[in-house]
């Protein structure tokens, strides 16, 4: 529980936080729009979620019936990994879902789970990636990425999903 609590919930705000600048960064139109109104960060921060899902994959899972997804049959107790990040990435459930769009309207993404499984802190996670995210289009309007995308390293977790670091300028 302790792990969940602090561990979990910090390195995945970590994450929306960095991984959400490095979206606008790629975006600089959404970037642009959200400046011109920061009334838009409640949808901008869950777009920022579905977009780089902080956590990438579920922890493990095992069915609790035999079921077919798609024409694949997973059988009662076979152990199943759910992608979070595929899910949010979905071109059934999301229009044009490699675009982020901080307007984005039903946007019911995964970046926190679902069912009992749904995040303890989702609500302390959205609230301090908006005064983050907002705070930083504030105070550094000018913010820009000071290094090639291909360059950025993600750390190596198996869960989450994270940048090593973030080189902007101002």
């Amino acid at each position: 529980m302790i792990f969940l609590l602090i561990i979990a919930g910090h390195e995945t705000t970590v994450n929306l936080i960095g991984n959400g600048i490095l979206a606008l960064l790629q975006f600089p139109e959404q970037l642009e729009k959200l400046k011109r109104n920061f009334n838009l960060i409640d949808s901008g921060v869950e777009e920022l979620l579905r977009f780089y899902s902080p956590v990438e994959l579920a922890t493990n899972r095992w069915a609790s019936k035999d079921l077919f997804i798609r024409d694949k049959l997973i059988r009662k107790e076979d152990m199943i990994v759910v992608s979070l990040a595929s899910a949010n990435r979905d071109e059934l459930k999301f229009f044009n879902p490699e675009y982020l769009d901080i307007s984005r309207s039903n946007n019911h993404h995964l970046a926190f789970g679902m069912g009992i499984h749904y995040c303890l802190g989702a609500s302390l996670a959205r609230l301090e990636g908006k005064i983050a995210i907002n705070t930083v289009l504030k105070r550094v309007p000018n913010i820009r990425l000071n290094a090639d995308l291909e360059t950025l390293s993600w750390r190596p977790t198996y869960l989450m999903r994270g940048l090593g670091k973030l080189p902007v300028i101002f």
